[in-house]
């Protein structure tokens, strides 16, 4: 993993993920898209794990719906390509960009 993966995958994740863990999943999986996918579900699976909302009547209240909700939208994005990762492979007919057709008249007859 080089130094623009490993930068892309902190700001995706977060300063606090353990880079020898993205490491090995980097080895495993071969691409920065693949390791942050499998980091955002494993967070998420988490998360539904958990008791969405905990309530204490009078002393506190705690609610992970919203974290839930952003881990999906993060998990969509990625998936769907957002935000492009260096390491991502050059697919020229994905692109947003134009072409350039030139038209040439035919001889007449």
């Amino acid at each position: 993993m080089d130094i623009a993966v490993q930068a892309w995958l902190l700001a995706e994740l977060g300063k606090s993920t353990d880079m020898a863990d993205l490491e090995q999943r980097y080895q495993r999986l071969g691409s920065g898209r693949a390791v942050a996918i499998e980091v955002v579900r494993g967070r998420l699976a988490e998360l539904r794990g958990q008791p969405s909302t905990v309530s204490v009547t009078g002393v506190v209240s705690v609610s992970y719906t919203e974290s839930i909700k952003a881990y999906e939208r993060q998990l969509t994005a990625l998936i769907g390509g957002e935000p492009p990762a260096p390491d991502d492979p050059d697919d020229e007919l994905a692109g947003d960009g134009f072409g350039i057709i030139r038209l040439v008249e035919r001889p007449r007859r």
